[in-house]
């Protein structure tokens, strides 16, 4: 008896940390949108967006997955893109210094059950963390951004 009630402890507990999808906004600290297209298709034009866009620039690409395979690991498709726009982010983190642990800015791609997902840290709530104050504007420039570089067909 005392197995079965452990295992249904666990099995709650692990069902209730299951992610769910459904809408852009999850837990509002992160914007997540699936995307219609396959993982690759996807990956490869949010890399493009970005680096056809003369404001922005692409630091860095880091492949969890391709990572994770090296120590004999499994992981489903994940890639994080890292990129900036000094003319942004300065003024930001001018009044709000925390805000550097958060910059540059990051796009994850990864698949999950089939399903292909686009996440990236929500503005506002960058706001919230780091006590931004007097700087809307740019933060809802900042918003519309991410949301075109992570819309894709």
């Amino acid at each position: 008896m005392r197995k079965i009630v452990s295992f249904l402890v666990v099995l709650v507990g692990f069902l209730s940390c299951q992610s769910n999808h459904k809408s852009e906004k999850m837990n509002n600290s992160l914007i997540v949108k699936e995307s219609p297209l396959d993982f690759q298709t996807t990956y490869t034009q949010v890399k493009s967006k970005i680096e056809n866009n003369p404001n922005l620039k692409l630091i860095f690409e880091l492949d969890h997955s391709e990572n994770a395979s090296k120590k004999d690991l499994s992981l489903r498709p994940t890639k994080l893109l890292i990129f900036g726009n000094p003319n942004l982010g300065t003024p930001l983190m001018n009044v709000a210094p925390t805000l550097a642990i958060d910059l540059p800015q990051k796009i994850m791609i990864y698949e999950e059950a089939g399903k292909v997902f686009i996440t990236y840290n929500n503005p506002e709530y960058l706001k919230e963390r780091h006590n931004i104050e007097g700087k809307d504007e740019l933060l809802n420039k900042i918003s519309n951004a991410l949301n075109k570089l992570t819309t894709v067909e």
